[in-house]
């Protein structure tokens, strides 16, 4: 009998520099780098999810834009279909990473694609990659120099913005 398959979502989330650059995330448990994204919460939409947990595991907030297309993969569990959408990251983090995510690196596309771990996310990226790139030339975003931000970690000053109910789900997610 075949498993529901595990539906989640992401984004190849962008920062604006002389050359845009694309988040990639580092996870604690198994110290891969992988492209943010994370399941849906019971009731919400792709979309919605897409969001939540880009912010959550690069600690920006982004502006979400058009979407980008779905990588399904074989899992422990099973299937697992996530959602991708073409994101815009503010320059500074807003809150910090959650203890899933050992550290954000913001790289190149090139690099990008030669950091991750799995070669099905960077297959992916391989292919969405200059789509997302192209829609932000196109809208004529302004440029501007590329500097490194701070770590996350590194910046206490950040407030964890997160409501008492999402800092409720975080906490049974890791317990569970």
């Amino acid at each position: 009998m075949a498993r529901t398959p595990v539906l989640a979502a992401g984004g190849i989330v962008l920062r604006q520099a002389a050359t845009p650059l694309v988040a990639v995330v580092r996870l604690r448990k198994r110290n891969e780098w992988v492209l943010p994204k994370g399941k849906l919460d019971l009731g919400e939409t792709p979309r919605a999810a897409a969001e939540r947990e880009v912010n959550e595991e690069t600690g920006h907030d982004v502006s979400v834009h058009e979407f980008l297309g779905t990588l399904v993969y074989d899992s422990r569990g099973g299937s697992k279909v996530v959602h991708f959408w073409r994101m815009e990251a503010g320059r500074v983090p807003v809150r910090k990473l959650m203890r899933d995510v050992k550290a954000v690196e913001w790289l190149s596309l090139t690099d990008a694609i030669d950091r991750l771990s799995r070669g099905y996310e960077r297959a992916f990226l391989e292919q969405v990659g200059p789509i997302a790139l192209s829609a932000v030339n196109a809208a004529g975003a302004p440029v501007e120099p590329a500097t490194e931000p701070a770590p996350v970690e590194a910046i206490e000053h950040v407030r964890d913005r997160r409501s008492f109910v999402q800092k409720m789900r975080d906490w049974w997610r890791r317990a569970a």
